[in-house]
């Protein structure tokens, strides 16, 4: 059937939108009505049309399908490649190891692990020239895709010192760049959405964590690894990853950095619940299909029960099946980039690239992102965005089901925490004031916590 049905119907211009929804609003005004301000500054229209919508940017995305990505922490060696194993077989296609120390016996974690088309990451929380190496020789000898990920900078702002100290860590980079081919550089900024950073602050702090990287390490050969948190706000979310990707090759080109950068997503902690936690599943799915459709490389998902249980099985299970699902039964992978076009997605990106790229810009004229932190002012900044947040929990405007809305009082949780799901108070001396992660439900959980028998 070659004619086209659409020519039979006159376009519909902006105009006569606007003229349509004023005359049903009966009076009513249409600002106040129906556009919404984000935490970020951004006025929400009610629809979004071509009339309105010049893109000023060339968009840029994934093109290949995500990977699932299954996190283990190493902490045996045999357990480790034995679960590694067993995750593959049940469906995931990329792994990454976390490893607490340089003892650990590479190619016995590696052992009998299938190196084509699959994917290993190693997260390190320590810096060490010769264990770099070692991930390297490795992958050089087996031919096997290997990604290190090794963030000092994010160390500081995680825990409040470096690993050793500035100079002494940026020179053992520079010298992992000259000896090691395999890419090695990572910007955890998760740290920023999860401690309660509006999203022109996360991408903002993202570009100026990576442009200190650029900036100290002249020859950066290889991709760099963004690791991202996504929350539920979903086509912002969407929008967010996309900015991201459209920021970070705007700056890597002032540099001539000719790789794009490797985005791995893992959902939120800031909006997860102890009560009510079968919930958790509900908001990461939906924060995997934003992480998706914003073109993630990589996502892992988080378990509903990650919180307050040990890694187990059966939460490792479902949090890999909900990926599996939305892959190869809901087709999430059958086209590159799905959001392209669509108007209202196309304006988030380009307004909270365009926020973003301002507050950078004045990051960068008061001495760049290190000094921001050794100041404080990043970490006042986060907490302001924060407490605005949790203002509107405590409120009931932002709405966690079965916490601050419809909770069940028959719910009891004491019996099964298995770890402690509050933040942790741990006094000592620090270099700064560390980015402290806070889920919005504490509060509330500690008293109901306080009330069980």
């Amino acid at each position: 059937m070659s004619e086209n049905l659409f020519d039979a119907f006159e376009p519909v211009s902006s105009k006569q939108w606007k003229q349509q929804i004023q005359y049903e609003l009966k009076g009513a005004d249409y600002n106040d009505t129906l556009v919404w301000e984000s935490l970020e500054g951004i006025k929400v229209r009610p629809f979004y049309h071509e009339d309105e919508s010049e893109i000023k940017y060339s968009s840029t995305i994934n093109s290949e399908p995500f990977k699932v990505l299954q996190n283990i922490f190493v902490h045996d060696v045999a357990l480790s490649n034995k679960r590694a194993l067993d995750s593959l077989n049940r469906g995931a296609e990329s792994i990454r190891f976390t490893v607490e120390n340089e003892n650990v016996a590479i190619d016995n974690l590696m052992q009998n692990l299938p190196l084509e088309n699959v994917a290993y990451f190693f997260y390190l929380p320590f810096l060490s020239i010769d264990f770099v190496t070692k991930i390297n020789d490795f992958a050089v000898k087996n031919n096997a895709k290997c990604s290190i990920q090794i963030d000092p900078i994010g160390q500081l702002s995680r825990d409040g010192n470096w690993f050793e100290n500035l100079d002494k860590d940026f020179e053992k980079l520079i010298a992992i760049s000259a000896k090691t081919t395999t890419p090695f550089i990572a910007v955890q900024s998760g740290i920023y959405q999860n401690a309660g950073a509006n999203m022109v602050q996360q991408l903002a702090y993202t570009l100026a964590h990576v442009n200190e990287y650029f900036n100290r390490i002249k020859s950066i050969n290889q991709p760099i690894t963004i690791e991202v948190a996504v929350g539920t706000n979903y086509f912002f979310e969407i929008a967010k990853l996309r900015a991201l990707r459209l920021l970070f090759n705007t700056l890597a080109a002032e540099y001539d950095h000719t790789f794009d950068c490797h985005i791995v997503v893992t959902p939120t902690k800031r909006n997860k619940t102890l009560y009510d936690y079968n919930v958790n599943m509900l908001r990461t799915t939906t924060e995997c299909m934003s992480a998706i459709l914003g073109g993630a490389n990589s996502i892992a998902n988080l378990p509903y029960d990650a919180l307050y249980h040990k890694d187990n099985e059966f939460g490792d299970r479902i949090a890999r099946n909900q990926l599996l699902v939305l892959k190869y039964e809901s087709y999430f992978d059958k086209v590159s980039n799905p959001a392209d076009g669509a108007y209202y997605i196309e304006t988030l990106t380009e307004q909270l690239a365009e926020k973003a790229l301002l507050l950078f810009k004045e990051i960068e004229e008061k001495g760049g992102f290190i000094t921001q932190l050794i100041e404080g002012s990043i970490q006042k900044k986060i907490s302001e965005s924060a407490a605005k947040e949790q203002v509107l929990f405590d409120t009931g405007k932002e709405v966690l089901l079965g916490t601050n809305k419809y909770p069940n009082k028959n719910d009891k949780m004491k019996h099964d925490l298995e770890l402690y799901p509050f933040v942790k108070q741990n006094p000592r001396k620090t270099l700064i004031t560390p980015i402290i992660e806070k889920r919005l439900a504490e509060k509330l959980e500690q008293e109901r916590l306080a009330q069980e028998e």
